[in-house]
């Protein structure tokens, strides 16, 4: 393991024994918010443009946001909607399966593509600004397959960060959907860490943060190396972890 990531372990390790502490606190405002700023950034990171304030009021209000596409608005909802669901997994304490992957981007891709909403490809595709070609569709149902396998082996073996980010890693090589690849990849990781106490990590949908995370992760498929992956989704639940720590004193 790569020094930089063991100590970023040990650092969030801390903090969740505070956070363990102080769980007592965490009221429904504040999961509220850090679920919003999530909806907000994991859909900026795919192209969304609704601000914050904007998703804010689509997801409470239901209020419609003049020049905004409805997909735009769907992608708000069902994002937000797509974190309650994995949150039932989490308290129902269900291990990741194909099932629970089908059930989250069939969520994400609710009212947007009726058709291969939940369901694996069945065409090539190619990701925008990326040289990774994804496996061809006939792979797909295999390659799901092995994963399913590797999640049962490998569920205690892992740091909880590093299986959430190798679950995240896996995903969104393996590019088993059309589209909403990368918002499922995400929830999954996200359901791993919240399945073991941490916080939500949110990657931040800013363009700094953007190309670094497309850069980390095509590290991972052109070079078979995830290091710099691994660094950077280690260093986002530190900062998610700490920055919650931090709101509740």
């Amino acid at each position: 393991m790569n020094s930089r990531i063991d100590y970023l372990l040990t650092q969030i390790d801390a903090l969740k024994q505070k956070l363990d502490v102080s769980r007592p606190l965490l009221n429904e405002t504040i999961l509220q918010a850090i679920d919003i700023e999530y909806t907000y950034n994991s859909n900026r990171i795919e192209g969304n443009t609704l601000t914050l304030r904007e998703t804010d009021l689509v997801i409470n209000k239901g209020l419609t946001i003049g020049g905004k596409s409805m997909r735009e608005h769907l992608e708000a909802v069902n994002h937000y909607e797509a974190i309650a669901l994995i949150k039932e997994f989490v308290t129902a304490d269900n291990m990741l399966n194909e099932n629970i992957i089908k059930d989250i981007h069939s969520l994400v891709l609710r009212g947007i593509d009726r058709e291969n909403a939940g369901k694996y490809r069945s065409v090539p595709v190619a990701i925008s600004g990326s040289r990774h070609e994804p496996p061809q569709p006939w792979q797909v149902p295999k390659l799901m397959e092995d994963l399913n396998f590797w999640i049962q082996e490998e569920a205690e073996n892992l740091h909880p960060v590093i299986f959430a980010a190798e679950i995240h890693e896996r995903i969104a090589t393996i590019h088993p959907f059309i589209d909403g690849n990368g918002r499922t990849a995400r929830l999954l990781m996200n359901l791993i860490l919240l399945q073991n106490g941490y916080t939500i990590a949110n990657i931040s949908g800013d363009t700094e943060s953007r190309l670094a995370y497309y850069s980390a992760l095509e590290k991972c498929n052109l070079n078979q190396d995830k290091t710099d992956f691994m660094v950077l989704i280690t260093e986002h639940v530190y900062d998610s972890m700490e920055k919650l720590v931090r709101k509740l004193g």
